[in-house]
């Protein structure tokens, strides 16, 4: 037997496979830690808000194939753009959560409560509304379900007029079509009582 020479076109062939497996896993392994820099909210994002550089951090994250989900801080953020749905803190900004002020198909209005709401009953979760209309013996009719499954936008505590007892402010997200009674029975001093729907979608 003879010992192989380096002009040996077995041993060319060898040193070729093993450089081309070195370049593949090299090359597998920068694309795996290729990051892409994205935003990602700085603090909780209303529906109706207006995204800016003061409410958005930069994140780095691996984001591969879905990367054309997201806004990159290359691409920079749309002009005029505002959250369509809420955007959690530290959550990614993803771009079907952004759109135009006139594309909102819900808009956050003033609920004001006496009742005490569960600790659950915070922004992003679901409830729902039940008013009570003014009767003509100076009572109220049956309360009747008016905003099944209404999110919830913002939630802070208020207090009467005279300062005596507690309140709370709920902004709740409404659609256009249920505005004008929601409108009406607050005009009509009807009384409005949230009930925490643990069944409704969270964001």
């Amino acid at each position: 037997m003879k010992r192989p020479s380096w002009k040996d076109p077995r041993l060319l062939v060898g040193v070729l496979l093993v450089l081309a497996s070195v370049a593949g896993v090299i090359s597998l392994v920068g694309s795996a830690d290729r990051t892409t820099e994205v935003y990602a909210a700085r603090d909780a994002i209303a529906v109706g808000e207006a995204l800016t550089q003061d409410n958005v951090v930069r994140a780095k994250v691996r984001l591969g194939d879905t990367e054309q989900h997201y806004f990159t801080v290359e691409g920079g953020l749309p002009e005029g753009a505002v959250a369509v749905q809420r955007i959690g803190k530290d959550q990614l900004v993803p771009r079907e959560s952004l759109g135009t002020a006139d594309a909102l198909d819900r808009k956050p209005v003033a609920v004001t409560v006496e009742q005490v709401l569960p600790n659950q009953a915070v922004a992003g979760t679901r409830v729902d509304v039940w008013v009570a209309l003014p009767d003509t013996k100076n009572g109220y009719n049956e309360p009747k379900l008016l905003l099944p499954n209404a999110e919830i936008a913002q939630v802070t505590s208020g207090s009467t007029a005279l300062g005596s007892s507690r309140s709370t402010v709920l902004m709740v997200l409404v659609s256009d079509s249920q505005m004008p009674a929601l409108l009406g029975a607050q005009a009509n001093q009807a009384k409005i009582a949230v009930v925490w729907n643990p069944g409704g979608a969270a964001s």
